[in-house]
């Protein structure tokens, strides 16, 4: 069950991820998770919405170079040791993680982890068999 992820390359200036932030805000785009990886000139931020579409297209039209890829967005117990099973789970069965990012929300007791692995139907398929939930872009909307 995959969700979209934005990506956006961001020149490593400041003042850079306001006007980036900016657009979102301006047109009624929320952000439900973040991260970024900086680069010496560059930096990607890679990101999940309430609207996909709709960022995309403000986006693309304010001149940014975007992309648009499948992860997984898993919940997990908010407790110690949580990731570290959940991680090693996916290690077993001989997944490997591309990079991830994780958040917590308003649900007491859960926390939230986003993957991209090389094989999302291999991953999901491990994890459901494993008992790991996975979130889809709709309930992300409301977390």
């Amino acid at each position: 069950m995959a969700v979209k992820q934005i990506s956006v390359f961001l020149e490593n200036k400041p003042g850079r991820l306001a006007i980036f932030t900016d657009v979102l805000k301006d047109n009624d785009i929320n952000l439900r998770a973040l991260s970024i990886a900086e680069a010496s000139d560059f930096g990607i931020v890679r990101f999940i919405v309430n609207d996909v579409y709709n960022a995309a297209t403000v986006l693309r039209d304010a001149g940014y170079i975007i992309s648009v890829t499948d992860v997984l967005a898993l919940e997990m117990p908010d407790k110690p040791g949580a990731m570290a099973d959940l991680v090693r789970t996916l290690g077993d069965a001989g997944m490997n993680l591309e990079y991830l990012y994780a958040f917590t929300a308003t649900k007491a007791g859960s926390a939230y982890m986003i993957i991209k692995v090389n094989d999302v139907k291999k991953a999901s398929e491990i994890l459901n068999k494993n008992g790991i939930r996975q979130v889809d872009q709709e309930t992300l909307k409301d977390i």
